[in-house]
């Protein structure tokens, strides 16, 4: 499994963006495009409809070697052996959290060997932490509750997020300059602009739509790849 310093580009599997293709179809394109971390995001769909969403395409991403990250449910993130978790700031701080120790307790006990001794499933490890972030001092919070890395954005305006203000290439360039964990810059980020991106100092990169909607996602990632070196 490739480190998460390593990784550059991170990819979606949203289901807002799915357009009508399965949702393994898509996480195999993105693997065979190149991307270093994927993540399932569906905002619509149930717990349970995550939880089989992720049954499926952990194989995938697991035979690749690329992490898995679960959108906003850490407990199937743990339960399932997803690599990540990313919340939001509302789901993080806003409902009282201060450190990420606080999310990643002993996972509950999930079966009583007859010796009396309860275990959790064999091989479930504790999910990493990412916080997304729209501001310095967001940023700076987060990375002093532990995250394991932080989104800066949205870089610009982005379907994904439509009542969201665009923090500008500032931010990029004010994390490029501060920022010590990694972190990833996203937001409207597409081939057009991916320059602008990386002028003001970005090296890691989330991208959704500019993915999804192209014809040939393994081909448009491979792009985004060449671009990103």
């Amino acid at each position: 499994m490739k480190p998460l310093s390593d990784c550059r580009l991170y990819t979606f599997v949203d289901t807002a963006y799915l357009n009508g293709r399965d949702v393994t179809f898509v996480a195999q394109q993105l693997c065979d495009g190149g991307s270093d971390l994927i993540q399932l995001r569906a905002k619509n769909s149930s717990p349970e409809e995550i939880r089989q969403m992720a049954e499926i395409i952990l194989p995938i991403t697991k035979r690749a070697g690329v992490p898995l990250v679960i959108n906003d449910h850490l407990q199937i993130a743990q339960e399932l052996g997803a690599e990540f978790c990313h919340l939001g700031q509302e789901d993080f701080f806003d409902a009282g959290f201060t450190h990420v120790s606080q999310l990643t307790a002993p996972l509950p006990v999930l079966s009583t060997p007859s010796d009396g001794e309860g275990r959790v499933a064999a091989g479930r490890e504790r999910s990493g932490i990412g916080l997304s972030t729209h501001a310095p001092a967001q940023a700076e919070r987060a990375i002093a509750a532990g995250a394991d890395y932080v989104a800066i954005g949205p870089i610009y305006a982005t379907g994904t997020k439509p009542t969201a203000k665009p923090v500008t290439l500032d931010y990029i360039r004010w994390a490029a300059a501060n920022v010590k964990i990694p972190w990833f810059a996203i937001g409207g980020i597409n081939l057009q602009n991916l320059d602008q991106v990386l002028a003001a100092g970005a090296k890691r990169i989330c991208v959704v739509s500019a993915i999804l909607n192209a014809e040939n996602i393994a081909q448009t990632c491979l792009e985004f790849r060449r671009r990103l070196k």
